[in-house]
């Protein structure tokens, strides 16, 4: 598939409520970064949250402070993969909501934990149990 970028989509689109793995961009108009971030946050599912391009650092940290998605987002990542993809190595790439099923990431300090079973055993000798 062509690589396709789809304009003027309303918030129910098919193409904007699914997550497509194909190579389509869907174009929402928005008038302030809140509504942005309170219409992606309304999505079920949460991969990642893209980026957000600014040069006031309160839209970043208020965009990084409320965006409910998986743990890759970025601020202002022209390159190397743009604003969709985690830098191996260094971040985890884990998705939220119907994304994912932990909230833990490939790649990350957790990701094996949630492989394992954790379980406490404590032996306690009859002389040690007093009534």
């Amino acid at each position: 598939m062509h690589p396709t970028i789809v304009a003027d989509l309303s918030d129910d689109a098919y193409t904007v409520r699914n997550e497509l793995f194909l190579p389509i961009l869907g174009v929402l108009k928005f008038s302030t970064l809140e509504e942005a971030v309170r219409r992606i946050n309304s999505l079920d599912y949460g991969l990642t949250g893209g980026g957000i391009f600014s040069e006031d650092p309160e839209e970043v940290r208020y965009y990084f402070e409320n965006i409910d998605v998986g743990g890759v987002v970025y601020a202002n990542r022209a390159r190397g993969g743009a604003s969709t993809g985690a830098m191996v190595g260094s971040q985890p790439f884990v998705g939220w909501k119907l994304s994912g099923s932990t909230g833990k990431g490939t790649g990350s300090y957790y990701y094996l934990q949630q492989f394992l079973r954790e379980q406490a055993v404590t032996v306690a000798h009859p002389e040690d149990i007093h009534p």
